[in-house]
This record gives structure tokens, C-alpha cells and sequence, in this order.
């Protein structure tokens, strides 16, 4: 099966002069980052140690500042500058990869049509998380084939319903708030024709700059003066469970310096906080860990996987579900910070997992 990647890429440039490619320059400057030595760095990014000075005083040039400071004893080191270009390559990383990786999913799709036929495959359709991720990054497409998109978890829902999917991926919190979630995804589950698999449990909270210099541990201090807030896009599952949480003990919306930005994923909402654009946001503890972030654990939920009762007996989904209950997949699941494994994998009516433990 023909695999295809797509990552992003972009320019720097000044009117009349050629664009600087910041491809070749962000891989060095990483390596300086963390080898503190321009030798060194240009050497793991398989750069000779002339094109490397050169890239640099080009980058220079352009921007009219230096990019890089010695210091005695401490190597060589970033300037503000320089970190904040390696800060916003990751961002840009962090917010398009879901979105790149649909995209590289659908062009498989066509391509393997037009060069292997048309065999079946199973369409995934689901809200963006880590334990999805490395199951994506886990199945042999080979031997199964998945057509996977991100999207949010009610659009995944509801193309499940539609029968534009065969999984659709959600996340349901426990305690407080779960009867009112379940209520909004049953608009388009029926118990009668879905059930669930259990992908993961995992811990969602107040996602702060390393070492919280704010002190900010509850939704209430979003609301403090001079906190800057980065939300998650509207119709996200993370985004709707937040403004259940505040409508219900506040504060308001309108209080939230930031409340109506939109960040696409979980890693793009810490690697915004982690540039220092934004003090504090709601999101997953292993996104914190991605970025060594400071976490506030407020809830813990189960990601799902939705599917029709109907597809249990297909061939492919058998095989899905063995992979996802192999002790292979769930260590992997365990690994990721703020996640759990218990259960991974197993089939459980929607009845069942509504309703509140007691």
C-alpha cells in the first residue's frame, strides 16, 4: 500500500529579495539548541559546517538581527529571536498535522483506486488524541486498511449516523457531566443499532506555563486579571465540555481574556502557551508532557470509538479490535501521560457506558 506524508513547510522573504527556506535553517538551529555547538549541530543535521555559517548569516541578514549568542562556558545559544522561530515551526506543526494527516489519508484512498482496486477499507472518522494517533501509527495498512480523518467529535458522530464512516471516535467525561454529554451525542446514537470500543481513559485539565508562574489552578483564576487563555476550536469535544464546566460554576465566558480563540488540537493549544502567547488553557495532560508544561488535573473522561452493531461481524473490524486488545497496543496506550489502557479495545453497550458509575 503506497503511504503518503505531508508536512508542513514555509518561507521568509523581504519584496525583491529570494525567500529564505526555512526548512534547512529550523533543523540547525534545533541542533544548536541542543548540542550548543554550530560544529556539532551541522553535522547531525547532515549539513557541511560552511553551508551551515552561510544559512545563518543569510538568516541574519534578512532579518537584521542575530540569531545566535556565545557566552562563556555556556556554548553557543539561541537569541529571543531564533527560539521564536523554532516556537513557531512547532506551532504550525502542532495545528496543521491533523489536518495534513486526513489529507495524506485521502489521497491514498484515490491513489490505491486507481493503482490496487478498490478493496475495502475502514473509514475512521475522529475527534484528534494521542491514543488515536498511535494506533494509527500501530496498524499495518497493508494488512488493514484504514481511511482515517480528523474532525470533531460530534462531526464524527454524526457521519457515523449518516453512514459516511465505520468509527466514528468521541470522548465522554465521567462524573458531573456525563449524562449531559451522552444526552448531546444521542441525538445521533441509537443503542439499539451502535455500540462502543473502548479506546483509552484519559485526563483532561488547566494546561499552565512550565513552572505556573501565575499560580493558576482552577477555571475560576482563568477569569484573573492579565491571564491570557487559548481555547480550542467551537464544535470540539474539549471546547464543549469547558463551557459545560463554566457554565455550570463559572466563570463567564466573556471574563476569559481569549476565550473565543480556536487552536485546532490539544498540541497546538500547548505549543501556543509554551511560546508564551498564552498563560494558561484546557486540554490533556499528555499534551502538557509534549511541551513540559505544568497540568491541573479537573476531569478525566473515555475516549470511544462508535460503530453499528452490524459491522462486529465484518472481517476488518474483528481484526482492528484484536489489534487494539493486544498487550503491544495497550502498553502503548499506558505510556502516553494521563492516560490508562483498562479496557482498551473491549465492546460495550452504549447503555452501559452512559451510565454514571454508582
Amino acid at each position: 500500500m503506497l503511504k503518503v506524508h505531508i508536512r508542513p513547510h514555509w518561507e521568509i522573504s523581504i519584496k525583491g529579495q529570494e525567500p529564505l527556506d526555512t526548512a534547512d535553517l529550523l533543523g540547525l538551529l534545533l541542533a544548536i539548541q541542543d548540542t550548543g555547538s554550530i560544529a556539532q549541530a551541522a553535522k547531525s543535521v547532515k549539513l557541511s559546517y560552511r553551508y551551515a555559517w552561510g544559512l545563518l548569516r543569510t538568516a541574519e541578514g534578512l532579518f537584521g538581527q542575530q540569531l545566535l549568542q556565545t557566552g562563556r562556558g555556556r556554548g553557543t545559544q539561541l537569541t529571543p529571536l531564533a527560539q521564536k522561530l523554532v516556537w513557531a515551526d512547532r506551532r504550525i506543526a502542532a495545528r496543521l498535522s491533523p489536518t495534513l494527516q486526513s489529507l495524506a489519508s485521502e489521497l491514498e484512498v484515490e491513489l490505491e483506486r486507481i493503482t490496487a482496486g478498490h478493496a475495502r477499507r475502514l473509514r475512521l472518522d475522529a475527534s484528534h488524541g494521542f491514543a488515536v494517533a498511535a494506533l494509527m501509527g500501530y496498524i499495518d495498512r497493508d494488512a488493514l486498511p484504514v481511511d482515517s480523518r480528523y474532525r470533531t467529535s460530534t462531526d464524527a458522530v454524526v457521519a457515523l449516523a449518516r453512514r459516511e464512516c465505520d468509527l466514528a471516535g468521541f470522548h465522554i467525561p465521567l462524573g458531573r457531566f456525563q449524562a449531559q454529554t451522552a444526552a448531546w451525542y444521542l441525538r445521533w446514537l441509537d443503542p439499539q443499532q451502535h455500540c462502543l470500543v473502548k479506546v483509552a481513559g484519559r485526563e483532561q485539565g488547566l494546561i499552565t506555563a512550565r513552572g505556573n508562574p501565575l499560580g493558576l489552578r482552577s477555571l475560576a483564576d482563568l477569569a484573573s486579571p492579565g491571564v491570557r487563555f487559548v481555547n480550542r476550536q467551537a464544535g470540539s469535544g474539549t471546547r464543549m465540555l469547558l463551557e459545560m464546566m463554566l457554565e455550570a460554576d463559572g466563570p463567564g465566558f466573556e471574563s476569559i481574556n481569549g476565550f473565543h480563540s480556536a487552536e485546532f488540537t490539544h498540541s497546538a493549544v500547548a505549543a501556543y502557551i509554551a511560546s508564551g502567547m498564552a498563560d494558561a488553557g484546557f486540554g490533556m495532560r499528555a499534551a502538557a508532557a509534549q511541551f513540559k508544561l505544568d497540568f491541573t488535573p479537573l476531569v478525566r473522561e473515555v475516549y470511544y470509538f462508535a460503530l453499528r452493531r452490524e459491522a462486529l461481524e465484518e472481517p476488518a473490524m474483528g481484526q482492528l479490535l484484536a489489534l487494539m486488545r493486544t498487550p503491544a497496543y495497550r502498553q502503548l496506550v499506558a505510556g502516553l501521560p494521563g492516560y490508562d489502557a483498562d479496557g482498551t479495545g473491549d465492546v460495550v453497550g452504549i447503555e452501559e457506558a452512559f451510565t454514571p458509575a454508582g
